[in-house]
């Protein structure tokens, strides 16, 4: 049947199926969501009222300059997200069309999702906090540390969580700030032992940066690609690996001394 058929009559054959999906993914919801540079927060001062990082048991530095991390906004999991949303997002560099399962775990309900947010930043908080301690060697003191964000979730503020309490406890270790009075932004989580890894919407996060006034990025090593993608003008972005290796950049850029890595 197939070979007697015309051209245009084949074409149009083949074509009413596609034309009917289409038709139907226009209006159906589909399984992404939809994110844009969020908010940033200076860790060295307040959010909403509350400072930040509070720290016990030791002397506290007055800083100078920011440490600013970043966050992504994304539509929440029972939000539907349509075809001219995706198709919208793919093609403006101020959003980016994400699978809803990379942002939020598959299944999980928004309460759910939320306490498992909650629970990732605790946790994170935790880590930058042993990990700040352990490369002052301060570990086996007796210092009390705090830290509280408003509104925001997951563990992608650990490197700048730990940054924060070593400006605060010892600057750049010879009287200095690690900011050297700029307005420093980053991303990254952070473990135990200083190592720091990847997170998600990283291009985002550096246009959020570079609205909000920064002129250095932190970013993870790997991510130095996806960073320089959306990266603003102005915006200097240095890779990092490990909190030392933050904290030999920072000191190395306030300082003009030694290379800085640049991704």
């Amino acid at each position: 049947m197939l070979s007697r058929l015309t051209r245009s009559r084949t074409l149009a054959v083949c074509a009413a199926p596609v034309v009917a999906l289409l038709a139907v993914a226009a209006f159906a919801p589909l399984p992404f969501s939809v994110a844009q540079p969020g908010t940033t927060v200076d860790v060295l001062g307040k959010d909403k009222g509350a400072q930040v990082i509070t720290i016990s048991g030791a002397p506290v530095r007055r800083t100078e300059g920011q440490l600013r991390m970043t966050t992504i906004v994304a539509t929440s999991p029972d939000t539907r997200v349509d075809l001219p949303d995706v198709i919208d997002g793919w093609f403006r560099t101020d959003r980016a069309v994400m699978p809803r399962d990379s942002v939020y775990p598959s299944g999980d309900s928004v309460r759910e999702i939320q306490q498992h947010n909650r629970e990732q930043m605790k946790q994170s908080q935790d880590e930058a906090t042993r990990a700040a301690l352990t490369y002052l060697n301060r570990e086996d003191e007796d210092i009390e540390v705090a830290l509280k964000l408003a509104d925001v979730g997951g563990p992608s503020a650990g490197l700048l969580f730990s940054l924060g309490i070593v400006d605060k406890l010892d600057g750049d270790g010879d009287g200095g700030d690690l900011t050297g009075g700029r307005v420093v932004a980053g991303t990254g989580t952070i473990e135990a032992d200083g190592t720091v890894g990847p997170v998600g919407g990283v291009p985002l996060k550096t246009q959020a940066a570079g609205r909000d006034g920064a002129t250095v990025f932190l970013v993870p090593e790997a991510e130095c690609a996806e960073a320089q993608a959306e990266r603003p003008e102005g915006l200097r972005l240095i890779p990092v690996t490990t909190l030392k290796g933050a904290v030999d950049a920072l000191v190395a850029l306030e300082k003009g001394t030694g290379k800085v890595p640049s991704c």
